[in-house]
């Protein structure tokens, strides 16, 4: 369903079920013969009853039919599982460098299904804040306990919605503003209202102290490309539901257009931070894992800021 100001949802609807889609693109990735990340909890948080159907639904957007005259546009997994692995390696390098400068608060943005707090190597005395709507975390932290499986560091779960007051529920479950912090935003900026966007970058200024990080994926699909190629989904979708098939899971739905977004990069030096963009495609390249095909190249960028 397309997304409305106060929208909600668990792991196995609208904006959870993509968190669903880059886990089990983790899962995959750990499960290959030469990963360039190694998730492990991916698998076990993804392969619960009642995800069956997120499950599908994903290996039917992943795998089109020959039939479908758009399978080209469909998404290839294997160009999903690659730039997810290349995402994952960047910001787990830019937890490490953070903690190795002394960093010893995090706060993981729309945390989903990141099992971070798990799976990291971090210096004693950290703390890693989630912040997710409850029932996702609720979803994560008792799959993973029904496992066997505990954080490995002070894992804090802020269960607040990120249009909403999260500041305050941030500080309520312990946080210090007057310490250095590691932040992260991956994969949420198109799932965010334009305004909450720039009321996110605000406050993350306003709750970090001297020395804080902040790492940001930005989205570079072009407008005019992404109505094209939402033009082209909708008559795939078509032909599927003629063909009684599930069309229920779709992103493009999911995403705000709204205009008006402040550039990051821009935003964050204007503010008397320190900043840097990394193309996801030059990461590849330098990981080995360039796009397999030159029509579908990694769009999207990774910045990061360092507040003096």
């Amino acid at each position: 369903m397309p997304r409305t100001a106060d929208d909600s949802w668990d792991i196995a609807t609208s904006v959870g079920a993509t968190a669903v889609m880059v886990a089990l693109a983790r899962a995959a990735e750990t499960a290959s013969a030469e990963p360039l990340i190694s998730d492990r909890f991916a698998e076990v948080l993804v392969s619960t009853p009642e995800l069956e159907g997120v499950r599908e639904q994903v290996a039917a957007w992943w795998t089109p039919d020959p039939d479908d005259e758009a399978a080209d546009f469909t998404v290839d997994s294997r160009h999903m599982i690659n730039y997810q692995a290349v995402r994952t390696h960047f910001f787990d390098a830019y937890f490490a460098e953070a903690a190795a400068a002394g960093v010893r608060q995090v706060v993981i943005l729309a945390a989903g299904l990141d099992s971070r707090a798990y799976r990291l190597d971090w210096p004693d005395g950290t703390v890693v804040y989630e912040i997710d709507l409850p029932k996702v975390l609720q979803y994560k932290a008792e799959t993973l306990a029904a496992h066997g499986a505990a954080p490995v560091v002070d894992r804090r779960p802020v269960p607040v919605d990120l249009r909403h007051d999260w500041p305050q529920a941030l500080r309520d479950a312990g946080f210090d503003a007057t310490s250095p912090t590691a932040w992260l935003a991956e994969g949420l900026l198109p799932f965010l209202p334009a305004a909450a966007q720039e009321a996110m970058f605000a406050s993350i200024d306003k709750l970090s102290g001297p020395g804080s990080r902040v790492a940001v994926e930005i989205f570079g699909v072009d407008r005019d490309k992404r109505r094209e190629a939402e033009q082209r989904w909708q008559e795939l979708r078509a032909k599927r539901e003629a063909r009684g098939q599930d069309t229920s899971f779709n992103p493009f739905d999911l995403w705000f257009d709204d205009e008006g977004r402040p550039d990051c990069a821009e935003w964050f030096a204007a503010h008397g931070w320190t900043t840097r963009a990394t193309s996801a495609l030059d990461e590849g390249l330098r990981l080995g894992r360039a796009p397999q095909s030159e029509e579908r190249p990694f769009t999207n960028s990774f910045v990061t800021a360092t507040k003096p």
